[in-house]
């Protein structure tokens, strides 16, 4: 992830975490818990619950 994309992705998050938690109701709090500097970590439980690949895994949030 890019630096000006985790500075998007950060002030957004509470917006995208809400979105997601709506579209995949399989996605819990713990999968959504936003830690600063552990962004990939992050982006790993989501793509591992979801089933997709890190570039679609973008896509969908770039949609969100």
């Amino acid at each position: 992830m890019a630096t000006s994309n985790k500075l998007q992705f950060k002030g957004n998050w509470n917006v995208i975490k809400g979105k997601l938690k709506q579209k995949y109701g399989e996605l819990t709090d713990d999968d959504l818990t936003y830690v600063e500097g552990q962004e990939d970590e992050l982006y790993g439980r989501i793509q591992k619950r979801l089933g997709k690949s890190i570039s679609e895994l973008n896509q969908e949030l770039e949609s969100l």
